[in-house]
């Protein structure tokens, strides 16, 4: 009897999983797993919102898996060390997974393959690498000319159905893990929850319930409500919902409702996901130097990891929590602290006001994003900052917003600011 372990990550899901349902048909016996990795779920890397809403996901693939006839194991440690003590367990021929980019996530793959049988798929992207126009190594150092080479003759991969079952070990039942619950702020945009059936809830409602798709383009620069833009980010980063699906929606949606310049930008916008992750393949851990990604760039802030400089240091606390002298930066940093995400543009600003206003290093302000963002998605969110900076794929040399204007022109009676005007009483 064959057995094989199945490694579940950024993958939350058993729709559009490729890897697992080739686990599922090439062996007898799948061991479903997830780990804790301690080095990248500590709290100093991860808020107890962003833990929470990892457990409410995890808890949902528990569900979909037991309802299959499997279970999910949740475990913590080096995946290494726990995937080798599985398969020693059950006599694991294999362990299969879904492809990841980032350097991190790149080495934990490099350190399991060297005990085990590792065999990877890509599932992450709305385009399959495979299919890319040009070498990655051609990749265009710009959005604009990527898109442009794409959309010319692009091919979408078919979505792949759940697997009918799971079987799992004789006997092996499923872990649960849990956090400490942290109440709703009622400011929020959301009461985010994670899981695969509140990301498909949230994707009925915002489509098909609201039909907000057809004025996305106009909408998606708002700051207050539940429905001026998508909000499908936090389900896309941790794989509770796959591009592609969200993809399979927007082409219905063109057939059933409409087709317009709305339902092509939130394409538009998995493009740009996409983007950052083919970065990322291509550059490696260059994305996370301080000089980024940039031939002879330059970051010169005065502030960064190891450094002494106390004023600088007063400036990014006041900037994390909310306390600058900026009110439209502060609102956004205490949405933040308070609920686990914010607006597009409210991230535009606050990132360009600590880089170019403050001169704080960008990458202390990319790590307080991964604590804190619900949506947190490593080749994202460093991706972004870097662009902001100036030492990422920005064409121009300095992306400086002028705050002030900009929330005279996306707040323009102050009701985002007066909402956030106080700091939040919880704990997160």
């Amino acid at each position: 009897m064959k057995t094989v372990i199945f490694w579940f990550r950024n993958d939350l899901r058993l729709v559009d999983n490729p890897a697992l349902l080739r686990a599922v048909r090439e062996a007898d016996e799948v061991v479903p797993v997830y780990i804790f990795d301690d080095r990248t779920w500590s709290e100093e890397r991860a808020s107890t919102r962003r833990r929470k809403f990892q457990a409410e996901s995890l808890a949902d693939l528990r569900s979909e898996l037991e309802r299959r006839g499997g279970a999910l194991l949740i475990q913590s440690g080096a995946p290494r060390e726990v995937l080798s003590a599985l398969a020693e367990e059950h006599g694991a021929e294999a362990v299969f997974a879904t492809k990841e980019h980032t350097t991190e996530e790149v080495e934990r793959e490099e350190e399991v393959a060297s005990d085990l049988v590792l065999h990877l798929e890509e599932a992450l992207t709305l385009l399959h690498p495979d299919d890319l126009p040009f070498a990655l190594e051609q990749l265009p150092d710009v959005f604009t000319r990527f898109r442009n080479k794409v959309e010319k003759d692009w091919v979408i991969c078919e979505t792949v159905g759940a697997p009918e079952a799971v079987v799992v070990p004789q006997g092996m039942t499923s872990t649960v893990w849990s956090v400490s619950d942290v109440p709703e702020d009622p400011r929020g945009v959301l009461p985010f929850k994670g899981g695969a059936a509140a990301a498909h809830a949230r994707l009925q409602h915002y489509f098909w319930e609201k039909r907000r798709l057809a004025v996305y383009k106009k909408t998606r620069n708002g700051m207050l409500g539940p429905d001026y833009s998508s909000k499908f980010s936090p389900w896309l980063a941790n794989g509770c919902i796959s591009p592609r699906e969200i993809y399979d929606e927007v082409m219905r949606f063109e057939v059933e409702v409409e087709r317009n310049e709305s339902t092509y930008w939130l394409v538009f916008e998995l493009l740009w996901r996409d983007y950052f992750r083919f970065v990322a393949m291509r550059h490696g851990s260059r994305l996370f130097w301080k000089s980024g990604i940039k031939p002879r760039s330059q970051w010169k802030g005065d502030v960064g990891p190891g450094a002494s400089d106390s004023r600088a240091k007063r400036a990014l606390e006041a900037w994390q929590s909310g306390c600058t002298k900026d009110a439209f930066v502060n609102a956004n940093m205490r949405e933040l602290e308070a609920t686990g995400f914010m607006s597009n543009r409210g991230r535009q600003n606050v990132a360009s006001y600590l880089v170019h206003d403050l001169g704080v290093d960008w990458r202390w302000g990319a790590a307080h994003f991964e604590q804190h963002l619900l949506d947190y998605d490593p080749a994202s969110n460093w991706g972004n900052w870097a662009y902001i900076a100036g030492v990422g794929n920005d064409p121009r040399p300095n992306r400086k917003f002028n705050t002030v204007s900009q929330a005279e022109r996306y707040d323009p009676e102050g009701k985002y600011v007066a909402v956030w005007s106080q700091p939040t009483l919880l704990s997160s």
